[in-house]
């Protein structure tokens, strides 16, 4: 089972206990995945689609607690599902569809007309609470989140560019959330790329299993990519370290062809003596091995100076 998958059973086992976020979270669900058609005289009928069957009956309990109506539920075909088949739960005008459509912001009125409304209607997202239900509900209808192992990647798909801008808005109404849209074949996607932002909105949702999982895995990519960059590092220190020692016995070397060691100061004679007889072995311990003993900085200006004066014959 993906990690999306996982996201969305444990979300469906979540039931809310305030009549506000139920709405709120029915309304995210069937503005992002319901259906509306023409039932005759007017009328509407509601089909709302997944191809996820936690999902499907979460929405036949919070549906019935809210409305007090039994959806009924079939198998489909639905084109925008990989798998083709559906889960579909139908609200006719017998269930009071229409009174269901306006309570929840999607069929409005204006100038004495009925009209759907396209984006997320304000009086159900005013708490805290009611918009991480409307999210809750906007991401089973039309949510994905990547196994974090492959990538961080959450993203919610919308119809249309204007409900995609109000989902970022509320998104981003969260703090340290900072949503983008970005246009597809068929509609809008919002998302979000940062790891520790994905990690945060699964909590958000409240999906506390999978935000635990999400965050142990991100934090064992974070070891890993440590550890890779120190060893990097090291391998990094050891080449410096064996060029410098390379050069700094090319400069003993010619200075004992050229003039003889006896021609250096006692003290530096002592570190290029010493550097000869330990070529592999780097500054510190070098420095512990004169009497007395040297710091790395003590070390490293005698042999500095030796490469000086290599240079000046």
């Amino acid at each position: 089972m993906s990690f999306s998958s996982e996201t969305k059973n444990e979300l469906a086992r979540i039931m809310p206990e305030k009549k506000c976020c139920m709405l709120a979270e029915i309304a995210g669900f069937m503005r992002f995945a319901g259906s509306i058609h023409l039932a005759g005289g007017g009328r509407f009928r509601i089909v709302l689609t997944t191809s996820n069957p936690a999902v499907a009956r979460h929405y036949k309990t919070l549906i019935k607690n809210y409305f007090s109506i039994d959806t009924a539920v079939g198998m489909g075909q639905d084109n925008s599902l990989k798998k083709g088949h559906a889960y579909m739960l139908s609200i006719g005008p017998e269930d009071l569809s229409e009174q269901i459509l306006r309570e929840t912001g999607i069929l409005m009125v204006k100038e004495g007309m009925n009209f759907i409304s396209d984006g997320i209607y304000d009086g159900l997202i005013k708490t805290k609470c009611c918009r991480k239900s409307y999210l809750r509900g906007a991401f089973l209808g039309a949510g994905s989140v990547n196994n974090p192992e492959k990538e961080y990647h959450f993203e919610i798909t919308t119809g249309t560019e204007t409900l995609a801008k109000d989902l970022r808005r509320l998104l981003n109404s969260f703090v340290d959330i900072n949503a983008r849209i970005v246009a597809r074949k068929k509609g809008y996607g919002v998302y979000l790329k940062a790891g520790e932002q994905v990690r945060d909105v699964i909590a958000i949702m409240g999906a506390s299993g999978q935000f635990f999982k999400f965050d142990e895995i991100m934090m064992m990519k974070g070891l890993r990519s440590q550890t890779y960059r120190l060893n990097n590092i090291d391998n990094a220190n050891i080449d410096k370290s064996l060029k410098a020692a390379e050069k700094q016995i090319m400069s003993i070397r010619k200075i004992q062809e050229k003039k003889g060691l006896d021609y250096l100061s006692a003290k530096l004679r002592e570190a290029a003596e010493v550097r000869l007889e330990n070529p592999d072995v780097g500054i510190e311990e070098l420095g512990r091995m004169m009497s007395p003993p040297l710091s790395k900085s003590g070390i490293n200006n005698r042999l500095r100076r030796i490469e000086e004066i290599a240079k000046e014959l």
